[in-house]
């Protein structure tokens, strides 16, 4: 390692600051180095990964730390390494590009440009000796062939432009129940009915995905997806891939089977999944799911929560240098921390002497039982299992605590921060848990306050007391989501006016006039070599899709057809594309399954708002939305209002006869 530090040492991002002391002479995404390049006819390299990112770290050991590799690379290149949870924007275009160019895509990322910035050659890892030779045969055509190179980059520039092109389409007449089918049979072939999940391995969460399902086998009274969802997610909460000790979900599993999981933890998926795991409580009733999402919570509130009250974005999956050290066991190390009950437990959690995990015999926690069946194997009464459970879990995660810890990404990202907000207050409304509503309240309010723009717009990070990089799409679209999640919980218009007031400000910052599909990036935000749409979900939905929901829903709390108009263009034109991937337009699935069945808008006025808003989480209706209170502007409640409690039951415009129960209310509420 160097004694001096490259540029990088100025960086707010800990995987910029972790690359700080390489000998490669790295500088962050902007001017300097982009002039730099300009200036001296020298190719960019664009390295791009995120502090969580096992084999960017394998990577960095290998080459970037290398004194070899470094005199290569700091010669013919201006080197530049970005993080993509800080710059999606830049990873967004030269992931694309890499997807061109190799048909895969991944990090860490690499890829090299010319000095205007056009990819013209990359890839994801490269061993040591492939780098340096692939760095000095670029660097010999730019030199030698310099017409090569530019021909290389008008083709990728071409085909990046051209990428995800939507095209208007008419909103269909009518979506019908067919609509659905077509897009869910074939979707159907991919289930693992034996570990859940797809046919196929790793195994990601994707929790949109299980979203879909679950609203879907509900609202069309489908078997298929019902058994599909509560089994994925069932086997999830026992796989390996949770932390059964500390609560929270590693990113995916490298088997087919959820055991052995990719360490790291995202602060996106557990945000979602707290999400899930809450729905598909209010779905099932499974206790399983309530322990899930509130022993994740646990584990945002312990590790993940700033002092501000924003949440972190991830922890690492490597300490010590070894992937999943922190969280694996052996059995001697098992049976000390747990004396008298060791022989009991270690079934339950499937500890084994040589290991489970036989490549690195060791023992990662994992379930094949629940509680129920496992206390009448053993003869045990279920209550005493249970304590015992849970007096083993807080010894070993006591014990755990001693060891050293995963490396922490510390910095606060607005929709990331916006998922966990939307987790915690549903879960507070689900489980009647107000605690995790003040926690989301917390964090909203300091966004709104201190990650503000002088325009009106967001901020997308904050690190050090510091906010420094506009927000994109996705920082506003989920955002926007927890707003509305929030005034569905307590009511306070407030919320819904912020949502409003960010929803128009992207309406004319990121509008595409050639296109119902808003830009990634705003209009008079950094130039790069292209503007891009995000359309397709993936493991994070896509910031399009969430901004559909989120003006739809707008247009029905305020009545403003023009909302309404702009969602309904939006899923007019990505229809096409949905039934060809289900999975990756399962958000803009659920969508759909509100524009075939409708969505109950539920008034609530009255002194008892707040009794009747409980008792109506209990019940499972995916598709609504709650207004209520005492005092309010909104068009559906503003003539509503009464001291006597009343629940008005309106769709399409049409509202019903106001009852007193809830009961009743379930009544006029269709499907």
């Amino acid at each position: 390692m160097n004694t001096e530090p490259n540029s990088l040492i100025k960086a707010s991002s800990p995987y910029l600051l972790q690359h700080a002391y390489n000998p490669v002479n790295w500088y962050e995404w902007g001017t300097e180095a982009l002039q730099k390049a300009k200036d001296e006819n020298k190719l960019i390299l664009v390295s791009i990964g995120y502090s969580a990112c096992h084999w960017c770290h394998v990577m960095e050991r290998e080459s970037f730390e290398n004194h070899e590799v470094a005199e290569v690379m700091n010669q013919h290149y201006v080197c530049i390494k970005v993080d993509r949870e800080e710059r999606p924007d830049i990873d967004q275009i030269y992931m694309l590009a890499i997807q061109l160019m190799t048909g895969s895509g991944g990090w860490p990322l690499n890829c090299i440009c010319l000095p205007d910035q056009r990819p013209i050659y990359g890839g994801t890892y490269f061993k040591k000796t492939d780098w340096i030779n692939v760095l000095l045969s670029v660097a010999d055509m730019w030199k030698n062939e310099p017409a090569k190179a530019t021909q290389y980059a008008d083709r990728l520039t071409e085909g990046i432009h051209n990428a995800e092109k939507i095209i208007p389409n008419l909103k269909v007449e009518e979506y019908t129940r067919t609509h659905l089918t077509e897009i869910i049979e074939p979707w159907k072939r991919y289930f693992d009915m034996g570990e859940g999940g797809y046919n196929r391995a790793p195994k990601f969460p994707l929790p949109n995905n299980w979203q879909f399902m679950l609203r879907y086998s509900h609202l069309m009274e489908d078997d298929g997806t019902h058994v599909s969802a509560l089994l994925t997610l069932e086997k999830m909460a026992m796989g390996g891939i949770y932390d059964h000790i500390g609560g929270g979900f590693a990113r995916y599993s490298v088997d087919g089977n959820w055991h052995v999981p990719h360490f790291e933890k995202m602060l996106y998926d557990n945000g979602q999944l707290i999400s899930l795991y809450a729905e598909a409580y209010q779905y099932s009733k499974s206790e399983l799911f309530k322990e899930v999402a509130e022993e994740t919570i646990t584990w945002l509130e312990r590790e993940m929560t700033s002092a501000e009250g924003l949440f972190y974005s991830a922890l690492d999956a490597d300490s010590e240098g070894v992937e999943g050290k922190f969280y694996v066991w052996d059995k001697a190390e098992f049976d000390a921390v747990l004396g008298d009950d060791a022989d009991l437990l270690a079934d339950y959690f499937n500890i084994t002497e040589e290991g489970n995990w036989e490549e690195e015999q060791t023992n990662i926690l994992l379930r094949k039982f629940d509680a129920e069946e496992y206390a009448e194997v053993k003869g045990l009464p279920v209550m005493v299992l249970l304590s015992k459970i849970e007096e083993a879990k807080r010894k070993l995660l006591g014990e755990r605590s001693k060891r050293v810890r995963p490396g922490l990404d510390d910095k606060c990202l607005t929709a990331w921060n916006a998922m966990a907000i939307k987790g915690l207050v549903e879960s507070a409304g689900i489980f009647d848990h107000s605690h995790y509503y003040s926690v989301a309240k917390k964090a909203a309010t300091f966004i709104l306050t201190n990650l503000r723009t002088a325009d009106g717009g967001l901020y997308r990070n904050f690190k050090n007391n510091k906010a420094t990089i506009p927000g994109f799409l996705d920082d506003y679209a989920f955002f926007i989501e927890a707003l509305i999640s929030l005034y569905q919980y307590d009511f306070d218009e407030r919320w819904l006016s912020e949502a409003r007031g960010l929803t128009d400000y992207v309406l004319i910052n990121f509008e595409d006039n050639a296109s119902p599909m808003l830009f990634y990036t705003a209009t008079k935000g950094e130039a790069l070599i292209a503007r891009k749409h995000e359309i397709m979900d993936n493991v994070i939905p896509a910031s399009n899709s969430v901004m559909a929901q989120n003006l739809h829903k707008l247009g029905l709390f305020y009545d403003n057809d023009n909302y309404i108009l702009k969602a309904e263009g939006m899923l007019a034109a990505v229809l096409p594309q949905i039934k060809t991937y289900g999975s990756a337009y399962s958000n803009w699935a659920i969508q759909l399954l509100e524009a075939v069945f409708g969505v109950n808008e539920i008034a609530i006025t009255g002194n008892d708002f707040e009794k009747i808003t409980q008792t109506l989480n209990k019940q499972y209706i995916p598709n609504k939305i709650t207004l209520g209170g005492t005092k309010s502007e909104l068009p559906l409640l503003k003539d509503k209002q009464s001291i006597e409690t009343k629940i008005y039951i309106c769709r399409n415009k049409v509202c019903q006869l106001p009852v007193t129960t809830v009961d009743e209310a379930l009544k006029l509420i269709t499907k």
